[in-house]
């Protein structure tokens, strides 16, 4: 097998996390594409009906990762591109053991399977932007080369910061294999479900009490674009991935209708806790700092040198996920008008 050059699309593509929102529709995705000739999809856990569909003539595998039977498949399937959408952010309990190990180990194995596999030729990793933490010390932006002043400890951007080391290791061992590392900002969408939607979602949201947190939010329809582009072109590198503009969290809230709660940060994560009725996970060290300080992305890598350009900035992003996701407001556009004219007014007044 020959080496497969940058901007042309891959032959045979193998996807982990085809159970995911992400890996699942990517994979529906590629299936639409004439030039892949083969797309397989693998994951332990077997994709919803409504998913499973959408694949159209991907071949599903029902396989564990972090089994030697991913190289069986790489080897069987003659991959030339893998794209590693597997690893995630918590289960039911939150960011488990079970979760990390899958996201560690699995992607060890998976690495191993890609360096022992003589047609791979190109390797993606949905990476994240937890990587670079987040606290009163960051920069007003994070270049891909920033180091973070505060390194995840534990939790998923632990997990990301080691599944990317084991990234660029194979990229070291085998440099005919062009490794590409997508970091994406918070994604929202009317569809995925994630950590952020879940919380912007609550009537009440808890606010760490003195601080504005700096956010930034890639639509999901947007990190689907990203995949499947740098899936096709196989641009190697380290990406930042995010919509243009910042928002404020106490404005992602007041564009939502909802309410602030603002509470000292030992309160965060309890009260997240009850008020979701324990349907979102707790909120732990890594998020509180999130929720606090915030975190935003310098992007211009992913324009220039991956030539991706979201279709939706921070702001679109936010208002479809109000628009036409599982949220309704508290507080009534007209409401709030009609209280920021009360504000106006009795401040004019007093003064």
């Amino acid at each position: 097998m020959t080496d497969l050059p940058a901007g042309t699309a891959p032959r045979s593509v193998l996807v982990t996390g085809a159970s995911t929102f992400l890996g699942g529709y990517l994979v529906s995705r590629l299936a639409e594409n004439p030039d892949i000739e083969r797309i397989v999809a693998v994951d332990s856990r077997v994709p919803s009906k409504t998913l499973m569909r959408r694949m159209g003539r991907a071949d599903f595998l029902r396989l564990d990762i972090r089994r030697p039977a991913i190289a069986r498949a790489l080897a069987g399937y003659d991959v030339d591109t893998v794209v590693h959408a597997a690893p995630s952010i918590m289960d039911a309990a939150g960011h488990s053991a079970a979760i990390k190990e899958l996201n560690v180990v699995g992607s060890m194995q998976v690495y191993a399977a890609c360096q022992r596999t003589p047609s791979v030729k190109r390797v993606i990793l949905r990476s994240t932007a937890m990587i670079y933490g987040a606290s009163s010390a960051d920069p007003a932006y994070f270049r891909e080369g920033t180091p973070a002043r505060r390194e995840p400890k534990r939790g998923y951007g632990r997990d990301m910061l080691d599944v990317e080391g084991y990234a660029r290791g194979l990229a070291r061992r085998r440099q005919d294999i062009d490794v590409t590392i997508l970091r994406p900002q918070a994604i929202l969408g009317p569809r995925i479900a994630t950590r952020m939607s879940s919380y912007l979602s609550m009537p009440m949201v808890p606010v760490v009490f003195g601080h504005q947190a700096r956010l930034q939010f890639l639509h999901e329809e947007d990190a689907l674009g990203a995949l499947e582009w740098a899936t096709t072109r196989g641009t190697p590198g380290t990406f930042n991935l995010a919509g243009d503009g910042v928002v404020t969290l106490a404005q992602a809230v007041h564009r939502a209708g909802h309410v602030q709660l603002p509470v000292p940060p030992q309160l965060l994560s309890p009260l997240v806790g009850v008020l979701r009725d324990g349907r979102l996970p707790s909120i732990r060290a890594e998020q509180e700092g999130f929720l606090s300080f915030g975190r935003v992305l310098d992007t211009t890598r992913m324009r220039e040198e991956l030539g991706f350009h979201p279709r939706y900035t921070t702001r679109e992003t936010l208002d479809d996920f109000i628009e036409r996701g599982n949220t309704s407001p508290v507080v009534s556009e007209d409401a709030w008008r009609r209280l920021q004219q009360r504000a106006v007014s009795a401040a004019t007044a007093i003064q």
